[in-house]
């Protein structure tokens, strides 16, 4: 891997990470477009490596909400913050139990499987579709929506369904607010990311020779800083109600997905 294509498939991850467009599905179809040749260590690095990127793009964005309600955990405060906490925990109990239980049969299907992505794009399509129509959105997120959207998140870990796109769609349908299904669906993944980030540090899963730093920090860097930009736009434009241009998007690129597998 070359600097170049790190510093593409930063930006792809970036962008996409936020847009409900599929990133896991866009760096397949990106890597296949490069030839797809990454040794098995050095794409679980390149994986986990642009996913801490937009990770910390979160943390940037939203560091005023995340310091009120660390604020309030360590005040043992009773308030939204201490609340909205207990419901990030909620929404992570079905991604961390597939994760855990089905870890190497997720990992065989990120392996340039690019009619599952082409297929699973379709399905992401049709979701921001029926999202998109729905106007009227004034409900508060409770416990259990938080574990509604914490199954569909899971579900989400197949390449070609987007995450971003799932649970806020989700959340719309389920008559949420939407500024408020945008900042749930970006903070609930964090927690997973860096905890997936600490699993394979503990497991020695991430040793990498000298030269695959440079190319790593390269995609790093084009991660987070496309990354801040589109976490911004993609709230405004749910507040907008936008969300069938991105599934107009998804029936294209999974069309080629599927054109390009045959």
């Amino acid at each position: 891997m070359n600097l170049i294509e790190a510093l593409i498939l930063g930006i792809v991850q970036g962008l996409t990470e936020f847009l409900p467009v599929s990133s896991s599905g866009h760096l397949e179809l990106v890597k296949a477009i490069f030839g797809n040749d990454y040794e098995k260590n050095q794409g679980l690095m390149l994986t986990l490596c642009l996913h801490a990127a937009t990770a910390f793009s979160t943390i940037y964005v939203f560091r005023k909400d995340i310091a009120t309600i660390l604020s309030d955990l360590i005040n043992s405060k009773t308030g939204a913050g201490k609340a909205f906490s207990v419901k990030i925990i909620i929404s992570m109990i079905p991604a961390v139990f597939i994760g855990l239980f089905f870890e190497d049969f997720i990992a065989a299907l990120f392996d340039g499987n690019i009619a599952l992505v082409g297929s699973l794009l379709l399905v992401t399509a049709i979701l921001l579709f029926f999202a998109d129509k729905v106007r009227e959105s004034r409900n508060d997120l409770s416990y259990l929506h938080a574990l509604y959207i914490g199954i569909i998140q899971a579900i989400a870990i197949l390449p070609g369904i987007s995450r971003s796109g799932a649970t806020i769609a989700l959340a719309v349908l389920l008559k949420i607010e939407r500024d408020k299904a945008a900042r749930f669906s970006f903070l609930m993944v964090v927690p997973l990311i860096l905890g997936s980030m600490a699993k394979s540090i503990i497991d020695g899963d991430l040793t990498q020779d000298t030269a695959s730093f440079f190319p790593l920090l390269v995609g790093f860097i084009g991660a987070f800083i496309t990354g801040v930009f589109a976490c911004k736009w993609m709230i405004a434009l749910v507040k907008k109600s936008k969300l069938k241009y991105f599934s107009l998007y998804c029936i294209i690129v999974g069309t080629f997905a599927l054109l390009m597998s045959i």
